[in-house]
């Protein structure tokens, strides 16, 4: 028995979705969800949470899918989407706050001590990080924006934006020291 695919590429499955085909949509959110839920996860602690931003990113890459032009990459796209609804939802609930002087540790959750960094493990370091250092952190660090980008997305000043990300590393590089976990982050 042969197999024949529905859709050769991921070009035809894009326009297939946008004109309102439900087979189509349902292929393109089960082969993003898992990558998009965790992009939506290194912002949102909850992963319960993380996965209703998610689903209310997918809603908007659908109602928006007519306006994706195929001059970058899709999944590129739809992660800056997962990244604006990341900062959105956390705006609203008002988890964020930027401090340019002063910092607490957030010593409510024990890490399990091993000096295996999983990527679990490196995920439950970034969490305990005051959440407008984390979103710095993870924009820059992990997604690759620029500072300026950061401050516009962000609505910080640059200096801001760099002082979140000097701060979060210290922070990490002390977790990784509590933990004696040698010579991570040392620069």
């Amino acid at each position: 028995m042969k197999i024949i695919p529905f859709y050769k590429n991921e070009s035809q499955l894009i326009k297939k979705a946008s004109s309102g085909n439900r087979d189509a949509q349902e292929r393109l959110y089960k082969k993003h969800a898992p990558k998009m839920l965790s992009v939506c996860r290194q912002y949102i602690k909850d992963v319960h949470f993380a996965e209703d931003v998610m689903v209310q990113g997918f809603l908007k890459m659908f109602n928006n899918l007519d306006t994706f032009k195929f001059e970058g990459s899709f999944e590129g796209w739809l992660r800056r989407i997962m990244i604006r609804e990341s900062i959105s939802y956390l705006r609203k609930q008002q988890f964020v706050v930027y401090d340019d002087e002063v910092y607490e540790k957030n010593q409510s959750e024990e890490i399990s001590q091993s000096t295996d960094l999983d990527t679990e493990h490196i995920q439950q370091l970034i969490d305990k990080l005051p959440q407008g250092y984390k979103m710095v952190f993870v924009l820059y660090t992990v997604e690759g924006y620029k500072h300026k980008e950061i401050a516009e997305m962000l609505s910080i000043t640059e200096s801001t934006s760099k002082t979140q990300l000097l701060k979060a590393r210290k922070l990490l590089q002390d977790q990784l020291r509590q933990q004696n976990i040698i010579g991570y982050g040392n620069r």
